[in-house]
């Protein structure tokens, strides 16, 4: 059975999506129905689910997350497919998005407040451009034989104009830039460093949070057996594997 190694965060890992990944830590908020298992099941792989909530490049690359090893340890070099799902707690995507429906008061805090200077998001921006490149040159190197895939984030907001309560429309313009670029950079770093790159994001545009057949989840309070706010639902993820299994067989024809 060919061995498939999936890396990422939260936007991979599927945290509330019922029921959780066996033996997987608590707090990694890992699905047993994330896009990686779903693919492995259909593709008839054999998967190291290594998705985390809360991952950024580092914990992909050198960091440990809770004690558990940097993700890139997972490979071993025998791997048909590796796929990556990061960047956007390194630029404080979903964060910013979580403190946007927080009281004015709490959003004064100054590490909260943090989260809404735009030079500050651009200059996250710039250095997650790079990281993502040394994650797909790292990648490449300790998994030769594999095919590696960018898998970007499922469009969270809806387009400007659209009503986006109970966020501001300045707040969700922010996230729109943040999303936005975190697109292009994603893609980017895949043509850059030999990988390839399935356009989640693009085929979700209409599927936002506040659409009809949302494949996220709105801004809340997190409750116990239902996916996070602001991440993919079970439809997202269902959806993304799908993206996956396509781009997979399309390039193997």
């Amino acid at each position: 059975m060919s061995r498939y190694v999936a890396l990422g965060s939260s936007m991979a890992a599927g945290p509330g999506i019922k029921p959780s990944a066996s033996g997987a830590p608590f707090r990694a908020g890992r699905s047993a129905r994330n896009y990686p298992h779903l693919v492995a099941d259909r593709l008839g792989l054999d998967l190291t689910d290594v998705t985390y909530s809360g991952a950024t490049t580092s914990n992909v690359l050198e960091e440990a997350q809770h004690g558990t090893p940097p993700q890139i340890e997972a490979l071993d070099g025998t791997e048909t497919l590796v796929t990556v799902t990061i960047g956007g707690n390194d630029v404080g995507y979903v964060p910013m998005l979580m403190a946007a429906g927080l009281p004015r008061l709490i959003r004064r805090i100054p590490r909260v407040a943090a989260l809404f200077d735009a030079t500050a998001r651009d200059r996250a921006l710039v250095e997650v451009g790079e990281s993502l490149r040394r994650v797909g040159e790292t990648v490449r190197a300790g998994a030769p034989r594999a095919r590696v895939l960018f898998v970007d984030y499922l469009t969270l907001l809806p387009p400007a104009g659209e009503p986006v309560s109970p966020l501001s429309g300045a707040d969700a313009a922010l996230g729109r830039r943040i999303a936005d670029t975190l697109e292009r950079l994603t893609g980017e770093a895949a043509a850059d460093t030999g990988c390839e790159w399935v356009r989640a994001a693009q085929a979700s545009r209409t599927h936002h949070a506040w659409s009809a057949q949302p494949w996220t989840t709105r801004p809340g309070m997190p409750w116990p057996g239902r996916p996070a706010p602001l991440h993919p639902n079970a439809a997202g993820m269902r959806a993304v594997a799908d993206l996956v299994i396509e781009h997979v067989e399309a390039q193997s024809d």
